[in-house]
């Protein structure tokens, strides 16, 4: 049971680490969308998004902590946190989850008996163990209210302060400028469906949708299945059991058995050494790992843009599919992922 000194917090990932934001802070979390650079904004802020009738300025958290500037893809996404009504935008790589942190896993002992840094309003107020990751906690008011100077948060030997001030105030003030047209596109149809506003379109009946990518084809599914997307790590293959179970994966302490779905899609398999992503989904009570090649978008789909299977689509199994569906300029299938487990044959009976 948890007491009342326990914390949530948002776990998310920025540059291959991980960090953690008081969830009460969190207002919403959408994928990133095209943003407009403002000229005479922070470095670190990249642009503005229209939300829905408000201005919403975005950080890069790269930025702001002194680090050199990332490129952007369709799979980052846009962490809005508010303090005293100041609301922000922060760029992440990936979400994970809402942590319940205790004082015993965490730290605010960060220099021990070396100088502390001369910084004024410092961004990481704690560093926590959870399960086996170590997570920076950042102070929100700190990031959100602007200091005298950016120092930045761990040492680098390869950067001086003038390269980063350099960096900082020279980089180009275009959004994602080597973006292709395709991802471009993409972006930018982001950034207008969120500026409808709430109060003139009715949000109701709207399916949310994940966005995948498996052999070349856009595929959706119900986004109320998807627990997460992780990068896969290291597989345990597990003996007797028929190929489209890839194997079984520890992610933070839980066993997930992977699948590869494309066997129902009449698609060739790929061994997890080939695909690099998996979505945990959760079908009733069964939690599965499935693989795919590429996750591209989060969005919303009204049923009237639904359509049925053409009788052309090539080679996919449309016994699994709900139907087509525009998505930028593309189309996309529709994947009925409950009956994919239930009647295709991809559970594994543990008694057998």
């Amino acid at each position: 049971m948890l007491t009342i000194a326990h914390k949530a917090y948002l776990i998310f990932s920025v540059d291959g680490s991980l960090y953690g934001v008081e969830a009460e802070s969190v207002v919403e979390i959408f994928s990133l969308p095209e943003l407009t650079p403002v000229p005479e904004a922070p470095p670190d802020i990249i642009g503005v998004v229209n939300l829905r009738g408000d201005i919403l300025p975005v950080m890069d958290l790269n930025l702001r902590f002194g680090y050199r500037q990332l490129e952007y893809c369709l799979t980052d996404s846009v962490i809005v946190v508010e303090w005293q009504k100041l609301r922000v935008g922060m760029i992440v790589n990936q979400v994970h989850e809402v942590y319940n942190i205790s004082p015993e896993d965490m730290t605010k002992e960060l220099f021990y008996d070396r100088e502390v840094l001369d910084r004024d309003r410092p961004f990481v107020c704690g560093i926590a163990k959870v399960a086996a990751d170590i997570v920076m906690l950042l102070n929100i008011e700190n990031l959100l209210c602007y200091s005298k100077s950016v120092e930045p948060l761990v040492g680098d030997k390869n950067k001086s302060n003038l390269e980063l001030e350099t960096v900082k105030y020279t980089k180009e003030r275009i959004f994602c400028p080597h973006a292709t047209a395709e991802d471009r596109a993409i972006f930018r149809e982001r950034s207008h469906n969120l500026m409808r506003s709430t109060e003139k379109e009715d949000l109701t009946g709207l399916i949310p949708l994940a966005v995948i990518g498996l052999s070349g084809e856009y595929f959706g599914l119900d986004l109320k299945l998807v627990r997460e997307f992780t990068d896969i790590r290291k597989v345990t293959p597990v003996p007797c059991c028929p190929p489209h179970i890839v194997g079984n994966m520890n992610l933070r302490g839980e066993i997930v058995t992977l699948v590869d779905v494309r066997s129902l899609l009449n698609m060739p398999m790929l061994g997890a050494e080939t695909t690099a992503k998996i979505m945990v989904v959760c079908v009733d009570d069964l939690v599965a790992g499935v693989t795919v090649d590429e996750v591209f978008d989060v969005m919303y789909l009204h049923p009237g843009q639904i359509s049925p299977v053409p009788a052309a689509v090539h080679s996919i199994n449309d016994e699994y599919l709900r139907g087509t569906a525009p998505y930028g300029e593309k189309m996309m299938s529709l994947l009925d992922l409950p009956k994919m487990f239930n009647k295709g044959g991809m559970i594994v009976n543990e008694e057998v």
